[in-house]
């Protein structure tokens, strides 16, 4: 059974840092794009990031690049998302999902498999 789960979500203080993982069970990541998403309450799911198979390419949404960078060892099969500088704007469940076709892209259409979500509440 394929399955993604992230870990790493919680409360930080606005300014603060977290890092999200998206470990992979029963399938090798090592084949897929893996980009991650968030949804805050009463918004739509919006594209974070994301990062080929390889890793040699990243693609970041403007609210984000600077400040968080997607990376991943696809020997420990798992990608991170490290977030720094955060703002209350941040807040949302976070996702990863894997894309088999490489379309690099943060469109929600283009992947497959998705994780449950980890809460990250940037909070004074």
């Amino acid at each position: 059974q394929l399955q993604l789960v992230e870990s790493g979500g919680g409360l930080v203080q606005p300014g603060g840092s977290l890092r999200l993982s998206c470990a992979a069970s029963g399938f090798t990541l090592d084949y897929y794009a893996i980009g991650w998403f968030r949804q805050a309450p009463g918004k739509e799911r919006e594209g974070v990031s994301c990062i080929s198979s390889s890793g040699g390419s990243t693609v970041y949404a403007d609210s984000v690049r600077g400040r968080f960078t997607i990376s991943r060892d696809n020997a420990g099969n798992t990608v991170y998302l490290q977030m720094n500088s955060l703002k209350p704007e941040d807040t949302a469940v976070y996702y990863c999902a894997a894309d088999p076709e490489e379309a690099g892209v943060l469109d929600l259409g283009e992947y497959d498999y998705w994780g449950q979500g980890t809460q990250v509440t940037v909070s004074s």
